[in-house]
């Protein structure tokens, strides 16, 4: 963090731990995913995007299909939030050649961090997803100051029930579910490939959607998941210097307790796919039923997508 850690206000502390204050270094070019023991997978470090502003950005093509294809590079970026990116950040985004951004974020995220510096003539589509009310949960946790209060709120498995709330709501709420589908249609139709997609930290509707994009393509689940879980090694050392920033101002005697709002999980990711199968029974239900998802796009998803 820039500045000095003790003068955090309550809302600043908020801004921080959802990932969006100023970074530690990103990991370096080259460097591995597997840093965590909740990733398991090793994946290619060449798909991280290393950027000054932003610690999880990644390409999501190089996954092989279940026979034997792979994902095409250079099509899809996942991202966490992009306000502050440098202007060295801005250039290689410009590299990228980037048609699209889509940001998920919700507009109390984007009030209090600002919206997404991108190279001239690139602006955001708003498709804001609900966090469930995570965003003000942690204005409440942050603003009490109060360890009691912050236990009483995250401690004893709350913070990890929680989280399972957030995912269920990926698939229950309408308006998510929407602007998701939206995101890969547009994607089938083809025209604003290359395009990024984000939220703030880049691990939950981020790593939502590319979980459900990854498995719509023919990426086994496995895959899809070590995928989703390599924002836990990605994000480390940002969170945990977060954590370390709150405990030194005095905002939280136990910043530990945030741990289970910062990582990625399997069992968050099971709490969606098993509301997805109650409702929709099963993913390709999800797909198709839920997201309103026909056969040509996915068809279009596919061929756009992999080769």
């Amino acid at each position: 963090m820039r500045g000095s850690t003790r003068t955090l206000t309550a809302a600043t502390a908020v801004v921080v731990a959802l990932g969006l204050g100023a970074a530690p270094a990103a990991p370096a070019a080259g460097s591995s995913y597997a840093a965590r023991p909740s990733a398991p997978g090793q994946l290619p470090a060449a798909r991280q995007i290393p950027l000054e502003g932003a610690v999880n950005v990644r390409d999501v093509g190089g996954h092989r299909t279940y026979d034997g294809e792979r994902v095409r590079r250079g099509l899809v970026y996942r991202a966490d939030a992009l306000s502050r990116l440098t202007d060295a950040d801005v250039a290689v985004l410009t590299g990228l050649g980037l048609r699209a951004v889509v940001d998920f974020r919700v507009a109390e995220e984007v009030r209090h961090d600002g919206p997404d510096r991108l190279p001239g003539g690139l602006a955001a589509t708003a498709r804001p997803v609900p966090d469930n009310g995570l965003f003000r949960q942690l204005m409440t946790v942050l603003g009490a100051r109060d360890p009691v209060k912050q236990e009483e709120l995250l401690g004893g498995g709350r913070a990890e029930a929680f989280m399972r709330d957030v995912y269920r709501a990926f698939v229950t709420d309408a308006t998510g579910r929407a602007h998701f589908a939206a995101t890969l249609r547009d994607l089938a139709a083809g025209g604003s490939a290359p395009l990024l997609y984000h939220c703030t930290a880049g691990k939950d509707r981020t790593g939502w959607l590319t979980y459900v994009l990854l498995r719509a393509v023919g990426v086994p689940e496995r895959t899809a998941t070590d995928d989703y879980l390599a924002s836990n090694a990605f994000r480390a050392a940002y969170d945990a210097g977060v954590r370390a920033s709150l405990k030194q101002a005095g905002i939280m005697l136990r910043p530990e307790l945030l741990i289970p709002l910062q990582e990625v999980r399997t069992d968050y990711l099971d709490a969606a796919l098993t509301e997805a199968t109650r409702r929709y029974g099963g993913f390709g239900g999800y797909l198709t039923k839920g997201l309103g998802l026909d056969p040509r796009t996915l068809l279009g998803l596919r061929e756009r997508l992999v080769g």
